[in-house]
């Protein structure tokens, strides 16, 4: 939920070719030469020219909406950690131990015949205890007490560093509560949107259903669910707005709150959820939280207790018996996503366990598969990277001095993380029981709520981390001023030792340069070099960069990525500026690398060849026409394809590489061309 971290998702899986004479070739440059589809013209389609091969060999299988080189990476990651988990799951051990809490849990998530048996069982006296609400008075104790334990009720609270106090932590509102996600879903009226919307209108009056609802009963109360998430989606921000911090940005004392929100029992709902005494907060969303108010004081309490009822079917459906797990899936996975068939259950039990005991499961992984010589050589890559950018800052002919000086103080103060915490997290107060499934699910969930909301007006502590070390992933927070780099994606062919430079500054130098970049993009250039949400540019500077990022915004406005769906270049500014800079500065970082040693060209590639064929497949998949709808109205992220033919036109050195012309169809002027970092 952590709104501040701005997540990469970029890591591929090239195979090692399987004679012995390609062995010593692909080793050495980290490039498959049967990736590439070279019927396909650079100029015309670089996607399809460096990904065309992968991406036949790799057809979608039904498990997958969307399957890049980020999702195989991510399932040999898997097949590893089901032989750390299994083992333990095997074993008779201690109580209390982290291997009979890993054992346990995944045990209770293979166990079909118990989990069948149960049926709705586990949720019943969760769903009588809704039913027997006797007045909205008594609500606000209820839904603190829910989101303790991992539903969705109307909004969120969570814990987390203070954007304007940036070394104390602070407790936080955010809208929430939409099953479907994103507001659009709710409120747009074509006939995509329409349909999505009658299927889950269907999807609710199945899930009550399954629980014993009567038909009249469960078609009343999929009508009160959409009521109720219909409101609170016209109340709500859309992404665009969600991405400027300053507008998310409502600090208040709990005085002001009670004036602000009445109908909520702000001292009750506070210390149900452990934040007894709490003073201050910030509200991130104060239009969707004053409707929340207005829907507690006159949205008559039947209706009410159908949505929290609904909140209980909807989180804890994949816990269940497989009619809940199969209905829940048909609509979220084949309707919302386009995915045909479910995953298998020992993926979604190695799912859960990550999920509960990560960073336990992320020290077995650490100590079996991440040698210490790869984080030595990445913290080298870093500062490599670090440098380039900042001398590319001195450099921008755009900016003042006065700006140039306070972004190379913020740069040189990024904290790096990279591999793995120092400071393992203690899962001693977490109880696995033999008794449900669910209520392991839900005694996980307190106790990761409370773990978080411990943290309410302490210090920060900037050695936490917030991914597991075992996540192909990597991130940037603003307001720690951080980049963080676990060891799942450093190995091959994301990060390779053997592999030479043109490989590693264009795959794994690429994503540290994005990160770096995020901390100057248009939401990170926000924030000081203390983590505060902080002007530190001129008027001018600010005014140049608004300018020059537009040009992104109109570029990726403009993508057709389906006939009549637009790409969305407010929503995917942030991260589109990242794929940019990570670009520029890993190529900088590259040249500087090689100069004294130059290398040599390699299967008919030249070094600054194999450096963006390296990035380009980074983006390697395939994706379904529905997951592209999705992920068009919901990510921040621009798609695979347009990391590549989207990013690289704005790209002087991939011009130079490839001899694109005039004529050819990826072209822009150079006028046309983004030039920021």
């Amino acid at each position: 939920m952590n709104k501040k971290l701005y997540l990469s998702m970029m890591a591929f899986a090239l195979a090692l070719a399987a004679c012995s004479g390609k062995k010593e070739a692909v080793r050495t440059t980290g490039i498959k030469i049967s990736n590439l589809d070279t019927t396909a013209l650079p100029g015309t389609d670089f996607y399809q020219y460096a990904c065309g091969g992968w991406m036949k060999a790799n057809p979608l299988s039904p498990e997958y909406a969307r399957f890049g080189t980020f999702d195989q990476l991510a399932e040999n990651n898997r097949q590893q950690l089901k032989e750390l988990i299994e083992g333990l799951a095997a074993q008779k051990s201690e109580p209390g131990t982290i291997a009979q809490k890993i054992g346990d849990i995944y045990n209770m998530a293979m166990d079909a015949g118990k989990l069948n048996a149960e049926g709705a069982a586990p949720i019943r006296a969760e769903l009588e205890k809704i039913a027997a609400l006797k007045n909205t008075e008594n609500m606000s104790g209820m839904v603190a007490e829910m989101r303790r334990k991992g539903f969705d009720p109307y909004f969120a609270v969570y814990v987390g560093p203070d954007d304007k106090n940036s070394k104390m932590n602070i407790a936080m509102t955010m809208q929430s509560g939409l099953s479907l996600g994103e507001r659009e879903y709710y409120l747009e009226e074509d006939e995509h949107m329409k349909e999505i919307r009658d299927k889950f209108k269907i999807h609710i009056v199945k899930m009550f259903q399954l629980a014993g609802a009567l038909e009249a009963e469960a078609q009343k109360a999929a009508a009160d669910v959409m009521e109720i998430e219909t409101r609170l989606a016209k109340a709500a921000y859309d992404n665009v707005k969600l991405r400027n911090p300053q507008l998310n940005y409502h600090k208040m004392t709990l005085v002001d709150v009670k004036k602000e929100f009445p109908g909520i029992d702000w001292e009750t709902y506070f210390d149900t959820m452990g934040l007894k005494g709490l003073q201050e907060l910030n509200v991130g969303q104060p239009e969707s939280l004053k409707e929340v108010a207005d829907i507690w004081k006159t949205v008559p309490l039947d209706i009410q207790k159908s949505y929290l009822q609904w909140k209980v079917l909807d989180a804890a459906a994949p816990y269940l018996s497989d009619d809940f797990v199969n209905q829940n899936f048909d609509f979220y996975g084949k309707t919302l996503s386009g995915t045909p068939e479910l995953k298998a259950r020992w993926k979604r039990a190695v799912g859960t366990v990550n999920g509960v005991l990560g960073e336990a499961v992320g020290q077995l992984y650490v100590e079996k598969y991440f040698p210490a010589a790869a984080k030595e050589r990445m913290v080298a890559l870093v500062h490599n990277l670090q440098t380039a950018l900042g001398e590319r800052i001195k450099n921008l002919d755009w900016m003042s001095e006065e700006t140039k000086t306070k972004a190379l103080e913020k740069l040189s103060t990024i904290y790096i993380k990279v591999g793995y915490p120092d400071k393992w997290r203690d899962y001693s107060g977490l109880e696995i029981q033999n008794d449900s499934y669910w209520n392991n699910i839900v005694r996980s969930n307190e106790f990761d709520f409370d773990y978080m909301i411990a943290d309410a007006g302490k210090p920060v502590d900037r050695d936490r981390w917030y991914m597991t070390p075992q996540t192909v992933n990597a991130y940037y927070s603003p307001t720690t001023n951080e980049i963080c780099f676990p060891a799942g994606i450093l190995q091959y062919p994301f990060f390779d030792m053997n592999a030479d430079d043109a490989f590693n500054y264009g795959a794994i130098g690429v994503v540290i340069g994005h990160e770096m970049t995020h901390g100057f993009d248009d939401q990170g250039r926000q924030y000081d070099k203390e983590g505060n949400l902080s002007d530190w540019w001129t008027a001018e500077d600010a005014k140049i960069f608004v300018d020059r990022a537009q040009v992104m915004v109109n570029h990726f406005d403009s993508i057709e990525v389906l006939p009549g769906l637009h790409g969305n270049g407010r929503l995917t500014l942030g991260e589109n500026i990242a794929d940019h800079g990570g670009l520029q500065v890993a190529y900088t970082a590259f040249q500087e690398a090689t100069a004294g040693q130059p290398l040599d060209r390699v299967d008919g590639f030249t070094p600054e060849q194999r450096f963006f064929l390296a990035y380009a497949n980074v983006w390697a998949g395939n994706i379904r026409d529905e997951q592209i709808r999705l992920l068009t109205k919901s990510d921040p992220h621009s798609l695979g394809r347009w990391r590549v033919n989207g990013a690289l036109p704005h790209i002087t050195a991939w011009y130079e590489a490839f001899n694109i012309q005039e004529n050819d169809p990826l072209y822009l002027a150079p006028e046309k061309r983004v030039a920021i970092w």
